[in-house]
């Protein structure tokens, strides 16, 4: 039966509704912001600095990478007598803490936090305590290429800057779906992060190779997601926030579906409690290009599942109405098919076409699981760290 035509109207209005933002959310907000990017170019001054630098790491039975992680940091092209490593346990049990105590000297030193309590705490006990110029935030698994302290800290030379990320590659030693579907995304998010830099800032960091002006840290509460809050803190506080896509951070991309999916779930609640508490960095009059990133590139791509369910569930009754609307739903299902695909060949080398399909529902089947746990009330403040 054909649905009537007042029906067809609101599914094609609901249809293109739906399509136009997702277009908007991958397509035309990055182009925008290549556009404005070439015509703002506002890369930030960088230049040799060797400040004072505190490398702080949260750790909870990190014993299997523990030690690896404190070796990369102590081999850093960077001036050692300008370099302290601070590793806050929170309550290990598996012998993070002597191997931590096994280097002695100087350089590293160990704090203890108990009951275990979070890695936002964790930070916050420790950060005190500092006396240097820059914080970097390393996790437990970080390992850094040999310049990469250097080249992270270089855009503090531009007095604006205060917080500098640097860019993740993720290792898809296996050859696994979601580990090469992982490294092509990450790909994408680092293409738009140097345009939102010659914007002004970016919105999103990684969280394994960030630094920031030890005087623009703020104690963050337990359950608030530091990677997204303090960078937006300090925005709010007037300074920028910007990508060094040369500072290198090494790390393996998770194999396994259940892994990815937990990880990405974690991420997207706690970043949605974040954005609800600096919604007032949502004001385009205070914030100007900032408001309008930070709703474009967070706001708009965690509801990005629910445009992608809209365009599929109103596409399925348009089909019977023209040829035109069979051929888009059969343009949706073949991307669906190759996201299935992903899914049940796992363990096989396929094509990225594939690969990106699949990463691409993961993340929003992810969001769209954040989304209901953020609207019944739900925090994570502690979880099992990746490995």
């Amino acid at each position: 039966m054909v649905p009537e035509d007042e029906h067809v109207t609101a599914l094609v209005i609901i249809f293109y509704f739906c399509f136009g933002f997702l277009v908007y959310i991958y397509a035309l907000y990055p182009l925008a912001c290549a556009l404005l990017a070439a015509a703002v170019n506002r890369s930030p001054r960088s230049g040799p600095l060797e400040p004072t630098v505190s490398i702080l790491i949260a750790a909870y039975n990190e014993a299997a990478h523990i030690e690896e992680t404190i070796k990369n940091k102590l081999v850093l092209d960077y001036p050692p007598d300008k370099i302290e490593i601070i590793v806050v346990s929170d309550g290990s049990d598996d012998g993070t803490d002597s191997i931590v105590n096994g280097f002695g000297g100087e350089q590293v030193h160990l704090i203890r936090q108990e009951p275990r309590a979070g890695k936002t705490s964790a930070l916050n006990l420790a950060v005190p305590r500092i006396r240097n110029e820059v914080i970097v935030f390393s996790d437990a698994n970080s390992i850094y290429a040999k310049d990469a302290l250097r080249r992270l800290v270089e855009p503090f030379t531009d007095p604006e800057v205060g917080y500098v990320t640097g860019r993740m590659v993720y290792n898809a030693l296996d050859g696994s779906v979601t580990g090469t579907g992982c490294s092509t995304y990450m790909r994408y998010e680092n293409a738009l992060r140097v345009w939102e830099t010659r914007i002004g800032s970016i919105v999103g960091v990684d969280g394994g190779i960030d630094a920031v002006r030890s005087g623009l840290y703020g104690l963050m509460r337990s359950d608030q997601l530091p990677d997204l809050v303090l960078p937006l803190s300090v925005r709010e506080k007037g300074y920028r926030i910007v990508y060094a896509h040369n500072a290198l951070l090494y790390e393996n991309a998770l194999a396994d579906t259940r892994d990815e999916l937990s990880m990405r779930v974690r991420v997207c609640l706690r970043a949605w409690h974040a954005l609800k508490d600096k919604a007032a960095l949502l004001n385009p009059f205070r914030f100007g290009l900032f408001a309008w990133q930070l709703f474009s590139h967070k706001v708009l791509r965690y509801l990005a599942p629910l445009f992608q369910v809209g365009v599929l569930l109103t596409n399925i009754p348009l089909a019977v109405v023209s040829p035109f609307w069979r051929f888009v739903l059969f343009g949706q299902s073949i991307f669906y098919v190759l996201a299935f695909l992903g899914y049940i060949l796992q363990d096989k080398q396929l094509p990225r076409l594939i690969t990106f399909s699949y990463y691409l529902c993961l993340v929003n089947l992810a969001a769209a699981v954040a989304l209901w746990h953020f609207l019944n009330g739900h925090r994570q403040v502690m979880w099992t760290p990746r490995t």
